[in-house]
């Protein structure tokens, strides 16, 4: 635990010299708040919808993309290489990568909670399910980052290669706005990483009851079963990109 710390202190470090990689994690997960501003007060739509953007966005930057292109830059620069000719396990060496990103993604979703009081949006119904979602959104994320890590050659080629998740990611609200239109393309994009986690706003944080829903109706005892289901696809992504990174990472660059 203290080396894991301590390397995961230096990566702190050096994401904080990189002034791009600490605007992805600080500034940028933090913009989307600004949607609740510019609709309606308190509207729980648009709180809906500008919570599960910042939910993405901190999936997607301070720890998917910072965690993908920490890797394969410490790779490349076979730093990783000499550390695990030493003492340092593999598993030490993954965490402490993915730690400062994890620490900035979760405090960011802490921080949306009161800020969302002062937009005049309403407390999670679920505060459980959604701190559950937060964590298994790190989790999943990180796992997605490792395992691009395992085919993308080198950190400029991250900028492609992370392209495939990012889509994957980002078209997953869209289920609930197509629910009334086309049923079957609804279902299908919540079964993405990004839809499951804009269900689980909807309902652990607001309690819509259903896709197409816009009022809230669900309490914390009755959002329990709705949640199960986004939770439930969100923990089949990360088991699956976990399994993919395991069998394909690679710890030197390619010759």
């Amino acid at each position: 635990m203290t080396r894991t710390l301590h390397l995961a202190r230096w990566n702190a470090v050096l994401l904080a010299r990189n002034r791009l990689a600490l605007v992805y994690a600080v500034v940028l997960p933090l913009l989307p708040v600004l949607l609740m501003l510019s609709g309606t007060r308190g509207d729980p739509a648009v709180g809906a919808s500008s919570i599960t953007t910042v939910l993405l966005v901190v999936g997607l930057f301070p720890v998917y993309y910072n965690v993908l292109s920490q890797f394969v830059n410490r790779r490349d620069e076979l730093v990783l290489k000499r550390l695990r000719a030493g003492e340092t396990r593999d598993g030490e060496l993954l965490v402490s990568i993915a730690l400062p990103g994890a620490v900035s993604a979760l405090a960011i979703c802490a921080l949306v909670v009161p800020l969302s009081q002062l937009l005049e949006q309403p407390l999670p119904v679920n505060p459980l399910a959604y701190a559950a979602g937060v964590v298994l959104a790190v989790i999943m994320f990180t796992a997605f980052a490792y395992w691009t890590a395992a085919w993308t050659r080198s950190a400029e080629a991250a900028q492609l290669t992370s392209m495939p998740i990012i889509l994957l990611a980002s078209l997953g609200p869209l289920g609930a706005a197509l629910a009334d239109r086309s049923e079957t393309l609804s279902t299908l994009l919540n079964l993405t990483p990004g839809g499951a986690m804009s269900e689980l706003v909807r309902t652990g944080w607001f309690g819509f009851d259903g896709p197409g829903a816009d009022t809230v109706t669900l309490a914390f005892a009755d959002s329990w079963a709705p949640v199960m289901g986004p939770l439930g696809i969100m923990a089949a992504w990360a088991l699956v990109a976990y399994s993919l990174a395991a069998r394909s990472l690679r710890w030197e660059p390619r010759a």
